[in-house]
């Protein structure tokens, strides 16, 4: 038994696919097959079930746990040995959702890569219970997920809560609501209910982010116009710049977009009722047992003090009462 064959068996243990797996892996399907025949030798029992397709036996999986803890082990005392040796290479595993890493990387990475120009990125963009759960089993160093409860194999650091806006232009405003639109503003940008503004059409997303919004809309007891349902905050978002519906958009995303706002957009802090702001809690996260060499927790630095910029970023707004444009070119 080896730390190769632990690694090619907990492999085969995320495909369950001998072929796809040996691909993945660039090597042959027999070194594969040899490898876990090695270890099922070793072990004196079978890991696998070769049929009718081939699954974990009971073995198997205390095997896969064994073999995860391993690794983890294995990779944090290379890494210790490597700040020992005064080495500054490695390997960032990093997770989290592809608006939020799209968000956050571009103003970070310049920096991380002149402090460590021989440090490797390997990203992973998922959902955040799918990104906990990587962690949970070593396949990532660090992450930024929906901080939504406490698990006591994972370390938090940086939580802020991001919080969620309402986005409508002027124009639709006054629309919808005539000489009341001024009042109307006012009043919200202290906070704004979706009940007060239910007339309007309203871009809602289908993610995480939308099953928050609905909460307001189910509080409320109204069911919003839509306008469009969409995955993607990016194009609610532009949605609302040029006029054509109301939005809902994370301070953090909004930060990353301040030169692109129109002068005529307000800006509301969306609040559940009044004094309940809407927010969504981050934190980056890592295993308790792995050990974060510098180059690591520098970029988690990083990553926090952006948190901590975000959050303190005033985002509430008028929109200016004659705007030299009304709205985004097409």
């Amino acid at each position: 038994m080896d730390i190769n064959s632990l690694y090619y068996f907990s492999e085969l243990a995320k495909d369950l696919h001998m072929t796809r797996c040996a691909s993945r892996l660039f090597i042959s399907q027999q070194t594969l097959s040899n490898h876990i025949l090695r270890l099922e030798e070793y072990y004196g029992t079978p890991l696998f079930t070769r049929k009718p397709s081939l699954a974990l036996t009971e073995a198997g999986k205390r095997v896969l746990d064994f073999s995860r803890e391993v690794l983890r082990e294995e990779t944090s005392l290379k890494d210790v040995l490597g700040e020992i040796a005064g080495e500054e290479r490695g390997v960032v595993r990093l997770g989290g959702t592809q608006i939020r890493l799209n968000v956050i990387l571009p103003g970070l990475l310049p920096e991380f890569s002149r402090h460590y120009p021989k440090v490797e990125l390997d990203i992973t963009v998922d959902i955040s219970r799918n990104l906990e759960k990587m962690m949970r089993n070593g396949e990532l160093d660090l992450a930024v997920v929906f901080a939504h409860g406490e698990n006591p194999d994972l370390v938090r650091r940086g939580e802020m809560q991001d919080q969620v806006y309402l986005c409508v232009a002027d124009g639709l405003l006054k629309e919808y609501y005539g000489k009341s639109a001024e009042k109307l503003k006012r009043s919200a940008l202290q906070g704004a209910v979706v009940s007060d503004f239910a007339e309007l059409p309203f871009c809602m997303l289908t993610n995480r982010l939308g099953r928050t919004v609905e909460e307001c809309f189910d509080i409320a007891g109204i069911k919003p116009r839509i306008y469009m349902k969409s995955l993607l905050t990016m194009i609610s978002t532009q949605i609302s710049f040029i006029g054509l519906a109301a939005c809902f958009v994370p301070q953090m995303i909004l930060v990353s977009m301040v030169r692109q706002i129109p002068p005529d957009l307000n800006i509301f802090p969306l609040c559940y009722a009044p004094g309940k702001p809407v927010t969504v809690p981050l934190a980056t996260i890592s295993h308790k047992d792995r050990y974060l060499p510098r180059y690591m927790r520098f970029l988690q630095d990083q990553i926090c003090g952006y948190f901590e910029y975000v959050e303190k970023f005033q985002m509430e707004r008028l929109a200016e009462e004659n705007p030299e444009s009304s709205a985004l070119p097409l």
